[in-house]
């Protein structure tokens, strides 16, 4: 079973595909109410272990509880309480997309016959909140009476994502769910997620776009090779790294290079007393009250990235492949 708190607990999940090893001895932990990041790039196991997830796929080994339940043998009953877009959507090609959306609200509400209730803010039909519907349909510019064959990949990402948010699931599993939006697409998917949180759905969002994860997400994990490599929340993970600090002192600063935890110091301009330094996050505060010691004028401090902590896990891979982040916050 789950921790009191816990929606996902995983512990020393194992896939392997022939020699391929997906997952090799992955722990997750995403606690009920939260929004948490699952970082990685493309093959670090993300996909493997959201479909272990959706009781999609059996590990070889190891154990996985969602939602206090085993996702392999509780399925049925499991997806009746998430929902679940992946990274690309496929509609039937015959339904409109408002059909299309329906439909999906029936199958998460198990197959039983539409019922209409009233309570939580809308009416209510097998699943779906209708009011919610037409608010997200209306939000994410989805026309839902094109068929399905005639989206374009963004427009059939918008309908998974409506059903999803539109549903009374209180799991939001998402693997790449905005691959193929708009940036204007990108800050409603945002909005909306912040709204699931406040309305206490729990959200796993995996993704490799860093900007999106580190603006959503209560915690996050990254994952390397199949296991996760960190977790916590980006404070407690920034804590760990290091910090950018660009100074200007009133006398040139002398010693700097001699304190414990200083990287990469470069002195910018001897003559104002520019320089500027990473620092483990350790030390921060030791550095600057040396900085004092000259006279600050101006200080400004960088702290790293939710990209720097990414690249701090992948960076010596992309160096060997003559790849560096490109700059719209994704890897």
């Amino acid at each position: 079973m789950t921790k009191a708190n816990s929606a996902i607990e995983v512990s020393g999940l194992h896939k392997s595909f022939g020699k391929t090893h997906a997952l090799d001895g992955l722990d997750l932990v995403v606690e009920t109410g939260e929004v948490h990041g699952f970082l990685g790039p493309n093959g670090a196991g993300k996909s493997t272990t959201v479909r272990v997830l959706l009781g999609l796929l059996r590990a070889d080994s190891g154990a996985a509880q969602v939602l206090g339940r085993d996702p392999w043998t509780d399925a049925v009953e499991l997806h009746r309480h998430l929902a679940y877009v992946p990274g690309d959507v496929e509609l039937w090609p015959t339904l409109t997309g408002g059909e299309a959306i329906d439909l999906l609200a029936r199958l998460h509400d198990g197959g039983r016959a539409q019922r209409v209730r009233q309570g939580g803010g809308g009416r209510r039909a097998g699943g779906i909140n209708k009011q919610r519907r037409a608010e997200l349909i209306e939000r994410f510019d989805l026309d839902p009476t094109k068929k399905g064959r005639a989206y374009s990949k963004g427009n059939r990402q918008k309908v998974a994502i409506v059903a999803a948010l539109a549903s009374d699931a209180e799991l939001l599993l998402l693997d790449e769910p905005t691959a193929g939006l708009d940036p204007l697409m990108e800050v409603v998917f945002q909005d909306v997620i912040v709204e699931a949180k406040a309305a206490g759905k729990t959200v796993l969002l995996s993704s490799h776009i860093l900007a999106q994860v580190e603006k959503l997400a209560d915690r996050v994990s990254i994952i390397r090779l199949g296991r996760i490599v960190q977790s916590g929340t980006l404070s407690e993970m920034r804590h760990l790294t290091r910090t950018t600090i660009e100074a200007e002192t009133e006398r040139p600063a002398a010693g700097l290079d001699a304190l414990p935890g200083i990287h990469d110091l470069q002195t910018l301009d001897a003559d104002a007393g520019r320089v500027r330094f990473a620092v483990d996050g350790g030390h921060v505060d030791r550095a600057v009250r040396k900085l004092t010691e000259f006279g600050i004028r101006s200080l400004i401090s960088h702290p790293p990235t939710l990209e720097e902590l990414m690249l701090r896990h992948y960076g010596d891979e992309l160096a060997a492949n003559g790849h560096s982040g490109n700059g719209n916050g994704a890897v």
